[in-house]
């Protein structure tokens, strides 16, 4: 009996370390698999929100072109630049916009990694992202035209990307199951990878802190395609716009009728939205209003898919953020929706020599109400150069509630 009631002893002292041992791995976020830590994804502070300042900002990061680190020589640069210019300008480039602007949140918005100079699609994604996952903001990303030129699919990219740290991307949206609205699978049918929607609440302690009040869609442009023979770029399909516009007339359809009259609309209803994507429209060939640098004529796909028409009938898209061209940084108003390019932003993508490299910034605030913040008032944007000042162009305001009643 004593030597049976030694080995139970013993067991439950074995059961109780291993208990421990498993917590104490969770806790440090590390598990320990054939002799390989694996690492668990850290999760950003959730939901997105507006501080409590009334404001969000956002960083726009367009055509980072990462390759390989300090041996990824830079494109277009000055002669008394290059001998010194890698991947590593477009790192400190990126540290430097998040502590200067302290966004909320930032936007990959494709040509994250320049494929054909990644032998290792991963470990490049680690260097183009390493910025954002190291300052602990809530950031994602689509993809481009060339970054499945290396070792993963455009799939495969997109379910890496939605399992790095503070990321919030998707590979593509969740529909619920009507009978468990807990039980969420992904939507099949539609084209692409990486088409999803964030929502941005209210500001703590106000009453629209548990509303969506600012919606961000990110859409999936593609990279190339063949049609009647010529090669052309991609674009944005009917299923993801029919997705799209199914996302808007839910939240039209909430408390249509519920507005505050004399303030800032406070209403869930229907908050504004701001859509990103990487391969422009082919309007954008045609616009005339811009602010901004219109240097290159928009590489856009032969094929009008009606994007354009769907944002300005579902009403809510205030501005559209794209990349892919990257001597422009212009904003171009269409049917009354501002389409910004966000400017070349890395050194191993083509520019201009003596052209600084760029990034956009776009900023929300919310109305002000008698007691409290009320629904989105303005939308402004503004770019800043790498330079020695980082300095701020183009000031403009793209929305605002009282000049669109």
């Amino acid at each position: 009996m004593k030597f049976l009631y030694e080995i139970t002893w013993i067991r439950s002292l074995l059961y109780l370390t291993c208990i421990l041992h498993f917590l104490y791995t969770l806790n440090t976020q590390k598990l320990i698999v054939n002799h390989d830590i694996v690492t668990l994804k850290k999760h950003p502070d959730l939901p997105l929100r507006f501080r409590s300042d009334g404001t969000f900002k956002i960083l726009q990061v367009a055509d980072l072109h990462y390759g390989n680190g300090i041996v990824t020589r830079c494109r277009d640069v000055l002669a008394t630049e290059f001998d010194r210019c890698s991947d590593l300008n477009s790192t400190r480039f990126l540290k430097r916009m998040i502590e200067a602007e302290k966004p909320d949140f930032i936007a990959f918005t494709g040509d994250n990694i320049f494929g054909t100079s990644t032998p290792d699609a991963a470990e490049s994604l680690f260097g183009a992202f390493g910025p954002a996952m190291e300052s602990r903001l809530p950031w994602a990303a689509v993809l481009g035209n060339h970054d499945q030129e290396s070792t993963m699919t455009r799939e495969e990219l997109m379910s890496f990307i939605s399992l790095m740290d503070y990321s919030v991307s998707q590979t593509n949206p969740l529909v619920e199951d009507a009978t468990d609205p807990a039980k969420q699978s992904l939507i099949a049918d539609i084209d692409g990878f990486g088409n999803y929607n964030l929502r941005v609440y209210g500001a703590p302690g106000s009453h629209l802190a548990n509303h969506s009040v600012l919606n961000l869609y990110f859409l999936d442009s593609g990279d190339r395609a063949i049609v009647e023979g010529v090669r052309t770029y991609g674009w944005i399909k009917e299923s993801q716009l029919h997705w799209l516009r199914g996302v808007s007339n839910v939240f039209k359809g909430q408390n249509e009728d519920d507005s505050q009259s004399g303030d800032v609309s406070s209403s869930p209803s229907s908050p504004p939205a701001l859509a990103f994507f990487h391969i422009p429209i082919p309007e954008m060939r045609q616009v005339k209003e811009i602010v901004g640098h219109y240097q290159e004529y928009a590489a856009c796909s032969s094929v009008n898919s009606g994007v354009l028409q769907t944002l300005v009938s579902m009403g809510d898209v205030k501005a559209v953020f794209i990349g892919h061209d990257h001597t422009n940084d212009f904003c171009g108003n269409l049917n009354g929706i501002w389409f910004c390019y966000g400017g070349g932003f890395g050194y191993h993508g083509y520019g201009r020599a003596g052209w600084p490299r760029r990034a956009r910034v776009i900023e929300v605030e919310l109305g002000k109400g008698e007691k409290a913040w009320t629904g989105v008032a303005t939308i402004k944007t503004w770019k800043r150069l790498d330079d020695e000042k980082l300095s701020k162009i183009d000031e403009q305001v793209l929305w605002d509630w009282h000049s669109s009643r």
